[in-house]
């Protein structure tokens, strides 16, 4: 169970520089739960309009397709929020909520967020610049999967991953590695182009694998290799 003291909204990005006593008002007008690693927190298509905080842990937005392959869509983590579209415009939720690893969850009605959003104005812009990342997101996501090959955006998938290699400098290194099913998802393929995708790169000399990382000696071949205008490279075909 949580401890009372977890339970506060304090650490919430959208509720920075948020007077206190209306944080603690809206902490006692939500509804706690804590979800185990991958219990469902929300179904697509569901009705209800709550809006809810993460305050530990992290959960994954998703969709499935009709051949009930999941997406991906975002990774929504300690002190950030789900479930705004519906507390907005009324309609059903648009994705379904997991849970990644154990965490504490606070709910909190359309009715109570909508004054929130319509009485604190910086609150009011975080909440719009947020929307807008959503739409920039959703773009770059639709050009990828129009004009990419599935090899091409597990590529591009691991460089957004990468960071600089502390112990050599130039090089990228994805540590730890996520499990192929995550970036299958992200990626909008399946796990099985993942592996050979990877595969690829390692018998090409591009990356190498070490203890539960991948490193990147020559960042412009990734790069190159992610956005070539020949998307057949090690494809064979694979969606």
């Amino acid at each position: 169970m949580a401890e009372k003291s977890e339970r506060r909204l304090d650490t919430i990005r959208l509720f920075a520089d948020l007077d206190p006593e209306v944080i603690r008002d809206v902490e006692r007008h939500c509804r706690w739960r804590e979800y185990a690693v991958n219990e469902n927190i929300l179904d697509r298509d569901s009705q209800g309009g709550d809006v809810y905080f993460v305050v530990r842990g992290s959960v994954l937005i998703v969709n499935y397709s009709f051949t009930g392959r999941e997406i991906a869509l975002a990774r929504i983590g300690a002190r950030s929020y789900f479930g705004e579209l519906a507390a907005i415009d009324g309609q059903p939720r648009s994705a379904s909520v997991v849970a990644l690893e154990p965490s504490l969850v606070a709910a909190v009605e359309p009715k109570l967020f909508n004054l929130l959003v319509e009485k604190h104005r910086e609150l009011s812009m975080r909440l719009l610049r947020r929307l807008a990342r959503i739409i920039r997101t959703c773009d770059d996501r639709i050009m990828d999967l129009s004009t990419l090959g599935a090899h091409q955006r597990v590529y591009l998938e691991l460089l957004r991953l990468a960071q600089p290699d502390p112990d050599d400098d130039g090089a990228l290194v994805v540590s730890p590695m996520p499990a192929q099913k995550e970036i299958a998802s992200k990626a909008s393929t399946t796990r099985e182009t993942v592996t050979r995708a990877i595969s690829q790169l390692v018998a090409d000399g591009v990356a190498e694998r070490s203890h539960k990382s991948l490193r990147f000696h020559d960042r412009a071949r990734l790069e190159r290799l992610a956005t070539s205008l020949d998307p057949d490279w090690g494809e064979e075909g694979a969606r």
